[in-house]
């Protein structure tokens, strides 16, 4: 195979570099074998649970060294699009987890209060019946959808979970509006990694365990695409999905390999 040729990578997080927060075999030396040969790097999450200190803290402790700076995340990019498009907006979160300083400056409501934007973060427990409902009424009512990102599912050690993109659906389709999606895979989050290392998208490539968020997001915008046979990945996805990646290979530890970095 020939070695691809890019200056920067893209790299998911959760399903290439950890699961679980276990680090993936290889992972660590992958990342570090990249930072030799000069290669940017920027970390692209939907991780919605935790902030982007957080997210740095826990991938070090697992041996995967990743600093602040380095991650892009779904909670960040919607608060920065929030203050920028509806700065005195009155929104209703649904989030499962802490989103710590990442969602600053956001005016968050409470469940009995009426909201200007829905926001949809990453599924769990507090997904229920009575605060789905609660947003459907203000969809009803006028307001706006915003989801940080649209996976289906994402994978623990315990196994497949049911994940925001489901939920989101299901609040298009009742209230007939279109949600405005900031993380993967839009293609601003993309543009927007690419701009912060300086690249354009022929010089970098995103690596993914997503065929439709991470690796078919980051072709739409011209990158190259390069899809891992861990995490979240399914043989069947890949066949239905609707489109091809650039390349597909076991893990990231195979990274080095196909950069020619070995």
């Amino acid at each position: 195979m020939q070695p691809i040729d890019v200056r920067g990578l893209l790299v998911d997080i959760d399903g290439v570099l950890v699961t679980s927060w276990h680090p993936i075999p290889g992972a660590a030396e992958a990342l570090a074998s990249c930072r030799r040969a000069g290669l940017a790097l920027r970390c692209l999450t939907n991780t919605t649970s935790v902030s982007r200190a957080e997210i740095s803290r826990r991938l070090n402790a697992a041996g995967v060294a990743v600093d602040t700076s380095e991650i892009m995340s779904a909670p960040a990019a919607t608060a920065a699009w929030l203050n920028a498009e509806h700065p005195d907006a009155r929104c209703y979160l649904i989030n499962s987890g802490d989103l710590g300083d990442d969602f600053s400056g956001v005016h968050l409501v409470d469940d009995d209060e009426r909201a200007d934007v829905v926001v949809l973060g990453g599924a769990g427990e507090e997904f229920s019946y009575t605060q789905m409902n609660h947003a459907l009424g203000l969809l009803l009512d006028g307001a706006a959808l915003v989801g940080m990102q649209r996976n289906m599912y994402w994978r623990t050690e315990e196994g497949f979970n049911l994940d925001t993109g489901a939920y989101l659906t299901a609040l298009e389709q009742a209230a007939g509006v279109t949600a405005t999606v900031l993380g993967k895979p839009s293609g601003t989050f993309f543009s927007e990694a690419l701009e912060d290392m300086g690249l354009a998208v022929g010089q970098a490539a995103m690596i993914g365990d997503d065929i439709d968020n991470d690796v078919l997001g980051a072709q739409a915008i011209g990158l190259t695409g390069i899809l891992v046979r861990t995490g979240k990945f399914r043989p069947e996805a890949l066949q239905s999905a609707s489109g091809v990646p650039d390349v597909v290979i076991e893990s990231i530890a195979h990274l080095p390999d196909l950069l020619g970095l070995r």
